[in-house]
């Protein structure tokens, strides 16, 4: 056997046993690389005699060539040989079912949820929504709405105080939506048709209550406005939130600065089971406040309380949110609990309609 029959069958085994792409590689540049065996073999061409080239050239040129050949069958070997493992390794089942997109496992929180089926319910009764600040001053917040200096609801202990400013003034973070109420009737003229939905802030963290909630509060400003009108606007209210026939309500005589008269609501109920189920039983719920806008918060408001009266309310939105969905606590509403959300929460899609239901 010559040195060129050694050489090639060296050459075929190594391209043989190749067991991937970057070995093959590795073996053609031995062989075919600019300092590889054959390469330096077709190099002695030139310095050798006519008769020793025609017999030695046709033997190297060829053992050149089976070696490409070799090696480029090779590679398509390997290649195959790849892309049937990938193929293998990244198979798709088609017999399991198909995943949900990301609008139906996306869920909305219950707060979102209740504020959307309010708003419907108030706008099919011809009120708009109006919004204002978080952080307020102490004449919206309080003076405006006649809160007498030294009354609780100023005190540290019940609210959040920031620092004082460079006119020695300290705002404070809301408790409760009525400053909207203040900057609605200073912003417009009479009639007023208006709910206030938003966050609110008090020092306060149980079972049914946390230090940040939802309150909306509803404000009516004409010449004509009357407690009967009031009646009739929760009563239509509460029968569409919670989605029962008729409800039965009782005004109670209380106390809010802002009102006179003022009211507590209750809601006919009832807890047989352990559930509250209204619109039936013998028990009763108080829900909300509400009264006739107080003659100084019209004054207070550029208004004359002899040719304009009004009308307001408010209430919990967590609250009336646990009432309707059955959630016993109100701090998971803000633990950001995925769990809880998936239970609880209302597909993106399902928006609140009184034509088409408020949780359809």
């Amino acid at each position: 056997m010559t040195d060129l029959d050694t050489l090639e069958g060296d050459l075929l085994g190594q391209v043989g046993s190749a067991s991937d792409e970057a070995s093959l590689d590795a073996v053609r540049v031995a062989a075919l690389g600019k300092k590889g065996s054959i390469s330096e073999l077709l190099k002695t061409l030139g310095g050798m005699t006519p008769e020793e080239r025609k017999e030695r050239g046709p033997l190297i040129n060829g053992l050149r060539d089976r070696v490409q050949g070799a090696i480029a069958t090779r590679r398509e070997a390997l290649a195959e040989a790849a892309l049937e493992a990938r193929l293998s390794a990244e198979r798709i089942d088609i017999t399991l079912p198909v995943r949900d997109a990301p609008e139906s496992r996306g869920r909305i929180h219950p707060i979102s949820q209740v504020m959307d089926e309010i708003t419907a319910i108030f706008a099919d009764m011809g009120f708009s929504v109006a919004e204002g600040p978080d952080i307020e001053t102490d004449d919206y917040n309080f003076t405006a709405l006649n809160f007498p200096p030294g009354h609780p609801a100023r005190e540290m202990h019940d609210t959040f105080f920031l620092a004082p400013d460079h006119n020695g003034q300290r705002k404070v973070l809301r408790t409760h939506t009525s400053p909207v109420q203040i900057r609605t009737m200073r912003s417009q003229e009479p009639p007023i048709r208006v709910i206030c939905p938003g966050r609110t802030y008090r020092h306060d963290s149980d079972q049914t209550h946390t230090p940040m909630f939802h309150q909306v509060e509803g404000l009516v400003i004409d010449k004509t406005a009357t407690i009967a009108n009031l009646k009739w606007v929760l009563e239509e209210f509460c029968r569409t939130f919670f989605e029962v026939d008729a409800v039965k309500m009782r005004f109670r005589p209380s106390f809010f600065p802002f009102t006179e008269p003022s009211a507590e609501v209750d809601i006919q109920c009832s807890r047989k089971g352990g559930e509250i189920r209204f619109g039936e039983g013998t028990d009763w719920l108080e829900i909300l406040g509400c009264g006739m806008v107080h003659p100084n918060v019209l004054r207070n408001c550029g208004y004359d309380p002899d040719f304009v009266q009004g009308f307001a309310f408010g209430m919990g939105i967590d609250r009336i949110a646990m009432l309707k969905y059955g959630t016993p606590d109100l701090r998971p509403f803000f633990e950001a609990d995925v769990r809880w959300l998936e239970h609880y929460g209302f597909r993106p899609l399902d928006i609140p309609s009184l034509v088409a239901g408020l949780t359809s």
